[in-house]
């Protein structure tokens, strides 16, 4: 965690140039389709702007998880564009980057109302919803209730269902589970990856995966944090995701969450196991934490419920747990079920949690991180103040 202190590096470079890119073809469609204020009148361009507008707040949400170290809503952060061939910007406060994101995720659910969509791929209303619900989460306060209605809706009229245990870990039948198949009835949004797409050892799945010839199959192994695992009680399915064997190199790595049909170390040379973006078991888990921030345990106990029962065969000690001992229990099974997708990073902000390097890290062992240290959040980039002259340097 040192890269993330040198602006300088290109380690800071590279998700500022994605995001920003996307947000510039999302501003293109935007703009032929006729702008920002305009509502399309047939049916195919009120969805294709839609979808832009719900890609173009997905982006600068995450720049502001990535490039803010906490919501500060008076505190400059990022430079925002919304239209295709803007000069360059100064940066906006944070209250400004959420009321855009606010605004464009609205209009997308406005907008995808009547949309069905042939594929997990494309963003349709519950996409937007879920997006919204991880917006609002992060602002908290009176947006509270707003995650919960959104998380309700998605739950209730979505048509998706909760993995069960044999979807997120291997019981001996490879043909099920793995994260690898973007039809899983849990899965809101997805990619079906195909030999077309390419996609190789440069990929997620080789950074996790130990039977895609890649980075995990080599030795650069991704593991669970040792504290972590030893918190996920033994009766709990999940713990049966990483490898045991303490005398392994392979110890507490995901050999029975992620894998493909094909389960021979290092043999999925060309990537066909499919990525998820957004999964039902984190509105749940989003509607418990806005229920518990909210003091209305009930709510946060029967959320929780619902989905730890899916994980143990006796989830009934959450109805013990109020406060912030509910609180504390809503963000661990966020980590514990979320784990190696991504969102516990997000999980970490909201929340203002502290982090202890577990026993199996290579460095740091032991030391409190918490949600707010420099290193933990990237620094705008050299390149952008260089070629900025509206920007002075750093971000923090």
């Amino acid at each position: 965690m040192t890269e993330t202190l040198d602006y300088t590096n290109n380690t800071n470079y590279k998700p500022w140039r994605y995001y920003y890119r996307l947000i510039r073809s999302a501003n293109t469609v935007i703009s032929t389709l006729g702008g920002n204020d305009v509502t399309p009148e047939n049916d195919e361009n009120k969805h294709l702007m839609g979808q832009a507008k719900a890609l173009r707040a997905y982006c600068y949400f995450y720049l502001t998880q990535f490039y803010a170290l906490e919501y500060e809503p008076s505190k400059e952060i990022l430079p925002i564009y919304t239209e295709p061939s803007q000069p360059n910007q100064p940066k906006s406060t944070t209250a400004d980057v959420f009321a855009l994101m606010e605004k464009d995720l609205t209009d997308a659910i406005s907008l995808l109302d009547n949309f069905t969509r042939t594929g997990k791929h494309q963003v349709n209303k519950y996409v937007a919803k879920g997006l919204l619900a991880y917006v609002y989460a992060t602002m908290e306060g009176d947006k509270l209730t707003q995650v919960q209605s959104l998380t309700e809706d998605i739950i209730t009229n979505g048509g998706f269902t909760l993995m069960d245990s044999t979807e997120v870990v291997y019981m001996g039948d490879a043909s099920v589970g793995g994260f690898r198949d973007v039809s899983t009835p849990g899965w809101i949004w997805g990619v079906d990856i195909t030999l077309d797409n390419g996609l190789d050892l440069v990929s997620w799945w080789g950074q996790v995966d130990l039977f895609t010839y890649s980075y995990q199959w080599a030795g650069d192994k991704k593991a669970i944090d040792a504290g972590l695992y030893d918190a996920i009680p033994a009766d709990d399915v999940r713990k049966g995701q990483f490898y045991s064997d303490a005398g392994s190199s392979n110890y507490l790595i995901p050999i029975n969450k992620f894998y493909p049909a094909d389960r021979t170390i290092g043999a999925q040379r060309n990537v066909e196991t499919d990525y998820v973006y957004m999964r039902l078991a984190e509105m749940y888990l989003l509607h418990a934490e806005a229920s518990a921030k909210l003091d209305q345990d009930g709510a946060a106990q029967e959320s929780l419920k619902a989905l730890v029962s899916h994980r143990m065969a006796d989830a009934s000690y959450i109805d013990g747990l109020s406060g912030q001992a509910l609180k504390d229990e809503i963000y661990l099974q966020t980590r514990i079920e979320l784990w190696g997708e991504g969102k516990s990073y997000l999980a970490m902000k909201r929340n203002k949690a502290t982090i202890v390097r577990g026993s199996n890290h290579l460095s740091l062992v032991g030391e409190p991180i918490p949600y707010n240290d420099p290193r933990l959040t990237f620094e705008i980039p050299i390149q952008e103040i260089q070629n900025n002259p509206n920007l002075d340097s750093g971000n923090k």
